[in-house]
């Protein structure tokens, strides 16, 4: 029997192999480059029939790279790939999955008004005249029962959770005949249900002979689902490594080249005066649906609030009415006391509101404006950086050198454009200045979201600080593990309602997991703050 074009007992052709009937996939020496980049080094990748194998390493190290390499995404400038023993040429996502490799994005690609049949087949070579809809509706339920995939072929793309929606894609991979399975960030936007749903499927598929590979910044997950480990750091392949024998904090270190800290280390200490208080809140979405449905928050100071759900459940939302950039439809929001409901984003940046937004190219920065414009955007009004209309350029230059310093922006000079600068340290250039205004109320939209793990562990403390420094702070996030690790108190939102607030140290991961599927929860917290 065949297995994606090639036979399982053929014999070795290049080196490394000591059992090739047991490997999937080899990438030798491959060589990327990109303008100023070198993203991959001379990497070696194997990947065995039968295993989960999962690629870690830091923003920039190289891993989507190289998997988009092997997907036929990007075409490599050196180096040779070898599927069950036999060489390759990917030149192209169609010679990738002719070739049995399937890639799956953290972004889905599937047409919401299209049915998950229709989703599945579109592009594809067969049927090549007419399309048997009964026939390929049967094929997609047998490889979805075989699997553990259930979803239902007729439903359309729009009626399906974000969990049904990622099986469409698997299904997808696995309809056209993928044996390699490409997992990039695959976790980002599930439930911890859907995650335990997940993971049952890529085992059942690697039981089957399928090999997967999870890109992931999750280090528990890796240690939960992978057989082994290879981590890239800048482009170079440092090590591979059974799962079994290491451990979170080793895979951290060679992601990084120096010891990583992954426990959050939270001081308890008593709440102070209420900052922020959110009364029956009301919004519209952008396509005039209601997005919050009578809202009810308090955040004293010292305390970080975390927002748990699904995305779209009205989070970007929420955070957008308090920071002024959305109108309220109904309900009122005090900060300090003073009711601040849909007025103008400066009112409320005078009241020392600070917003680190989920979007931090598109609304975070300017990425045509230097670094030093970015983080003077919100002081360049104020003395001694301006006297009337005219600004003071050598207090604005010391005022940003001192937060590229403090912050440790990575920069080659303060005129340096912020688009060009990589992900963290966009995020660390938001927070140095939206935290430089000592904030009393800091709004914090997935600031962790993309980010390795040395970027996470800087924000991480830096969300710490300003709660010891006496900030209320609304942390909003799709990664429980972040927000049971730095909130105080847990609200679960669904389809615009807080399902429940509870204690993250007391509250079962299911529990949560079953308000962010729309269980609701009265907890005590919740009815004083209804009171």
């Amino acid at each position: 029997m065949s297995f994606c074009g090639g036979d399982l007992k053929s014999p070795p052709l290049f080196k490394g192999f000591q059992t090739v009937e047991n490997h999937a996939v080899f990438m030798e020496g491959i060589v990327k480059r990109f303008p100023g980049v070198l993203a991959n080094d001379h990497v070696d990748f194997e990947v065995k029939a039968g295993e989960v194998h999962a690629l870690l390493g830091e923003n920039g190290a190289g891993k989507t790279t190289l998997m988009s390499i092997l997907a036929g995404i990007y075409r490599l400038d050196a180096g040779q790939i070898f599927i069950n023993g036999r060489k390759v040429q990917i030149k192209s996502p169609r010679d990738a999955i002719k070739e049995g490799v399937g890639m799956i994005h953290q972004n889905f690609l599937l047409v919401n008004s299209h049915s998950v049949a229709e989703n599945i087949t579109l592009g594809y070579d067969r049927p090549k005249f007419f399309m048997n809809r009964r026939e390929i509706e049967k094929e997609i339920k047998e490889i979805g029962e075989k699997f553990g995939l259930f979803v239902d072929p007729k439903a359309k793309i729009w009626q399906l959770s974000v969990g049904e929606q990622q099986r469409v894609e698997i299904l997808k991979m696995l309809f056209r005949g993928a044996k390699i399975l490409v997992m990039d960030e695959p976790t980002a936007v599930l439930t911890p249900q859907e995650v335990n749903e997940l993971f049952s499927t890529l085992r059942s598929m690697a039981q089957a002979g399928h090999a997967v590979v999870f890109i992931s910044h999750k280090l528990d997950e890796v240690m939960r689902i992978s057989d082994r480990v290879t981590v890239l750091r800048k482009g170079k392949k440092v090590a591979t490594l059974n799962t079994r024998d290491t451990t979170p904090n080793e895979l951290a270190r060679l992601m990084v080249g120096r010891e990583v800290f992954l426990e959050v280390k939270k001081t308890d200490h008593p709440p102070g005066e209420k900052i922020l208080q959110v009364s029956r809140l009301e919004a519209l979405s952008d396509k005039g649906l209601p997005a919050l449905k009578g809202i009810n928050l308090i955040i004293h100071s010292g305390e970080i609030l975390g927002i748990a759900g699904v995305a779209g459940n009205g989070q970007r939302e929420l955070a957008e009415v308090i920071c002024g950039l959305r109108p309220a439809r109904g309900g009122k929001i005090l900060i300090c006391g003073k009711d601040l409901t849909s007025v103008p984003p400066r009112k409320v940046i005078e009241e020392k509101v600070a917003y680190i937004p989920e979007d931090r190219k598109g609304m975070g920065t300017v990425g045509n404006l230097s670094v030093l414009e970015n983080l003077v955007l919100k002081d360049y009004r104020r003395s001694p950086f301006s006297s009337g209309a005219f600004l003071n350029l050598r207090q604005l230059r010391q005022h940003a050198s001192t937060l590229v310093e403090k912050f440790q922006i990575q920069t080659p000079k303060l005129e340096t454009p912020a688009k060009l600068l990589s992900g963290g340290n966009i995020q660390r250039l938001i927070l140095a200045r939206e935290i430089s205004c000592s904030p009393k109320l800091l709004v914090a939209v997935h600031p962790t979201r993309g980010l390795d793990v040395s970027a996470t562990e800087s924000v991480h403390r830096m969300l710490l600080e300003q709660r010891e420094s006496g900030a209320a702070i609304l942390l909003i996030s799709e990664d429980l593990d972040e927000l049971t690790s730095l909130s105080d108190w847990l609200a679960v939102i669904y389809e615009g309602e807080i399902m429940g607030i509870v204690d993250p140290r007391k509250a079962s991961l299911e529990d949560i997991g079953l308000m962010m599927a729309g269980k609701k929860r009265q907890t005590p917290q919740e009815a004083v703050i209804e009171a």
